[in-house]
């Protein structure tokens, strides 16, 4: 049976583990072939271990499994340059790019990071690179006359300012999750009269190594009832798994969203709404 993304090719961001590596199987499952970038390596600022090489060679490993082809490529979102290489490596062997799925980004600072580096790193990682990384692909997108669709990760803290405690880099965190969405609605003006929709996702705390981590556990552990730091969600659930974003996007990047632009889509088990 056809796959509704059959022949079209998605350019995934972060797609080393967690939501990413979730978003290359989901829309695999669904007949994509993947373009797939991670840094695969440490930045300094950050609390919790980021993916590895290892980890990009497992997603490549279970798409391929699928019976799909994958391009990796360790890239930095921050890198202009490298974002448009890997855009250039993997159109020349798979043919096109048809959907984009900017969800590289960090989470949880380091204590010994200071604020200014925080702030500048959260920034940089969670807009500048999904700048970055629409800007290498939409001229081709565009040049190719075809259509496709973008996605945008933001957070359900760039909804709300619930959570928001100004420890972690939080402040970073919410600004540039905020920030996603303006992104969104101004390129969906840009990218209509070319057929390309874009749209936002703003998950709640998903079950991936970005929130489960000892870092992030410390935070919690240690906020006092008072800080903002409340994350519960209206459903019974504490976290949501990363499949469900990945379902959410799978259905926004297809032809059964064919008229859905400009939309910032909670996947939230309720949280924006509590």
């Amino acid at each position: 049976m056809a796959g509704r993304l059959d022949g079209k090719v998605a350019l995934i961001t972060g797609a080393a583990r967690g939501q990413g590596r979730s978003h290359a199987v989901r829309l695999a499952q669904d007949g994509a072939d993947v373009i797939a970038v991670d840094i695969c390596r440490q930045i300094d600022s950050v609390a919790y271990p980021l993916a590895t090489p290892a980890d990009l060679a497992r997603t490549v490993s279970e798409v391929e499994a699928l019976g799909r082809r994958i391009v990796a490529a360790e890239a930095d979102v921050r890198d202009a340059a490298a974002l448009r290489a890997a855009v250039a490596s993997g159109v020349a062997r798979l043919g096109s790019v048809d959907i984009v799925v900017a969800n590289a980004g960090i989470g949880m600072m380091s204590p010994g990071a200071s604020e200014e580096q925080a702030f500048r790193d959260q920034v940089e990682v969670n807009l500048f690179g999904v700048w970055n990384t629409v800007q290498a692909a939409a001229p081709v997108m565009i040049e190719q006359g075809r259509g496709g669709a973008i996605v945008l990760t933001g957070s359900t803290l760039g909804l709300v300012g619930r959570g928001g405690n100004g420890r972690g880099g939080s402040d970073g965190y919410c600004a540039s999750k905020h920030a996603i969405v303006g992104l969104g609605r101004t390129w969906a003006h840009w990218l209509a009269p070319y057929n390309i929709r874009v749209n936002s996702v703003h998950p709640a705390g998903a079950n991936t190594p970005m929130v489960i981590n000892e870092a992030v556990a410390g935070l919690f552990a240690s906020a006092p009832a008072s800080s903002g730091a409340d994350v519960g969600n209206l459903l019974d659930v504490q976290l949501i798994e990363a499949v469900d974003v990945s379902n959410a996007i799978a259905w926004l990047v297809s032809d059964e969203a064919r008229y859905v632009t400009a939309i910032a889509l909670p996947v939230d088990a309720g949280f924006t709404a509590k």
